[in-house]
């Protein structure tokens, strides 16, 4: 069994982690870390494992473990790193943003693989170290990255996507209150959201001279989870032509399909899957993408990222059906 550690253990995707891996055949946890929840049951503060997982947080590390995921905030987990040190056969997968650009990767001899399957699965196959993508990240590159890899990305694309109120993670603010979010619609971060740099460099992996605008419009939904993002770009063919070119990219994909019937959010929710639906109109392609941010724009994610570096089949403990109704 592959012995899991987890840091930041009370946070959505850490519970979402646990829940997976308690299902999981070829995994076992051996330790979730919370320095604020130490010594309190996990099922206290996660409460949809009561009665499905006996372990209670704790505030030191075993540094033999196969595997550590950190479910740290945002520029926490070079801090925690620099602070814990792990066996040289303990593989590192990191939720956070990190590790995920080119400029970043590398830390204390360390090299993170930028942790898209659809992207580079062989190099995440080989790899010690992952920088699991972004959410956002994760549904816009799946929705682009075959025009990028046909090389016909040559105008600028336009982005507008929602995600639902688990993307801002457990901490109470202004616009995650219910009697905020309930019944109200915003966007935040208008063409300035992080995870753009990764969107960029991993469109210009495939597509070299792309050096056209990406304008992300990123909105809060008044639901919990999951993002419905719009993409839409210049485009000469059919649309036929383009379902070509996206059922061939994603013809390996575990988890990517693209669907000949327009798409709703419940299609993806409680899945590791992103859905793909193409459109076309007065010269313009527009492509739907749909995830369920906390699987395949995390905790999902990292799991299938794994299952792929302890040569597992990529969709063990990730066989799960959408909360359609």
């Amino acid at each position: 069994m592959i012995q899991v550690g987890i840091i930041g253990g009370a946070g959505y995707t850490a519970g979402e982690l646990i829940r997976l891996l308690i299902a999981h055949p070829e995994a076992e946890i051996d330790f979730v870390f919370s320095t604020s929840n130490a010594g309190n049951r996990i099922s206290k503060v996660h409460q949809d494992l009561v009665g499905s997982l006996d372990k209670t947080f704790t505030d030191t590390v075993n540094p033999n473990v196969d595997v550590l995921f950190l479910c740290l905030g945002h520029g926490n987990s070079v801090k925690f790193l620099e602070n814990n040190t792990f066996s040289e056969n303990t593989k590192i997968i990191d939720l956070g943003n990190d590790f995920r650009l080119e400029a970043d990767k590398m830390f204390d001899g360390k090299t993170f693989v930028y942790g898209l399957p659809e992207l580079q699965k062989e190099a995440i196959e080989q790899a010690n170290y992952i920088a699991n993508p972004g959410c956002f990240a994760t549904a816009i590159q799946l929705g682009l990255l075959p025009l990028a890899d046909a090389g016909l990305l040559n105008q600028d694309v336009h982005i507008n996507a929602v995600t639902g109120a688990t993307g801002a993670g457990t901490s109470l603010s202004a616009t995650t209150h219910f009697t905020w979010r309930d019944n109200n619609f915003s966007y935040y971060k208008p063409f300035t959201h992080q995870h753009l740099g990764e969107i960029n460099q991993s469109v210009k992996q495939l597509q070299e001279n792309f050096d056209s605008d990406i304008l992300f419009m990123p909105n809060r939904g008044n639901f919990s989870r999951g993002i419905f993002a719009t993409i839409y770009t210049g485009f000469e063919g059919s649309v036929e032509d383009a379902k070509v070119i996206y059922k061939d990219f994603y013809k390996d994909a575990a988890f990517t399909f693209v669907s000949d019937d327009q798409l709703h959010l419940k299609q993806a929710v409680n899945t590791n899957k992103c859905l793909i639906h193409l459109h076309k109109h007065n010269g313009k392609l527009l492509v739907t993408s749909i995830i369920d941010n906390l699987l395949k724009g995390a905790s999902g994610q990292a799991i299938q990222n794994m299952n792929l570096m302890f040569g597992l089949e990529e969709t063990t403990g990730l066989h799960l059906k959408a909360t359609y109704f």
